[in-house]
């Protein structure tokens, strides 16, 4: 395999795992959190079920944390190594719109990987220290005002990145080729980021 078609694979598999499992393991992360939202209990009841899954350390080790320092990593490095082309050709369809979309893209990769590092420490490794992983350990954390504008700003990036991934991820993976179909897509991937980020935000709030 020529180091063109290296590349072009590991690309591939970091578009792939941005989707499948990270997309999906973000969207079902952000409705546990909603259910906090309906109750304290009902998001008690909700994370305990999540936390006491068969092999939920197995689960999490290789379905998340492994895929998501893959993805991240090599995501930064992409972020610091591409060749951004802000106003000129490239595209398709709407070529200066997706040549914004790209420098986003990689600015909420970046914002998204601190994110999910401080997330995870202030949740899953103080579980691992004793804490209950429950409503009280949230609303500890988000009542701060500074740390809850951090997990807003964490979120819409973090959902951003994943729904404007969304629509490379239908090219790289030959889904969307012509302009008409990725325009199509555009309007998929915006619609993705609203709703969900709108249900992540929400879920936020409820734990103040």
């Amino acid at each position: 395999m020529s180091k063109q078609d290296s590349s072009f694979a590991v690309r591939r598999l970091h578009s792939l795992l941005g989707v499948i499992p990270l997309g999906v393991f973000l969207i079902q992360h952000l409705l546990v959190n909603h259910s906090a939202t309906r109750s304290e209990e009902a998001f008690n009841t909700a994370a305990g079920f999540m936390a006491n899954l068969p092999f939920v350390i197995f689960l999490e080790i290789f379905i998340i944390y492994i895929p998501i320092l893959f993805h991240g990593i090599y995501g930064i490095y992409i972020a610091f190594t591409a060749k951004y082309n802000i106003g000129g050709k490239g595209y398709g369809w709407h070529s200066t719109y997706r040549n914004w979309m790209f420098l986003l893209q990689r600015i909420s990769g970046v914002i998204a990987f601190i994110f999910i590092a401080i997330h995870v420490y202030q949740t899953r490794v103080q579980v691992f220290f004793g804490a209950d992983l429950d409503f009280d350990l949230m609303h500890q954390i988000v009542v701060n005002p500074l740390w809850l504008v951090f997990y807003i700003i964490g979120i819409i990036a973090t959902v951003y990145h994943f729904a404007n991934g969304l629509w490379a991820f239908m090219i790289t993976w030959g889904f969307t080729q012509s302009d008409r179909s990725q325009r199509i897509m555009s309007y998929v991937s915006m619609a993705v980021f609203v709703v969900v980020s709108f249900i992540g935000v929400q879920a936020i709030l409820a734990f103040i």
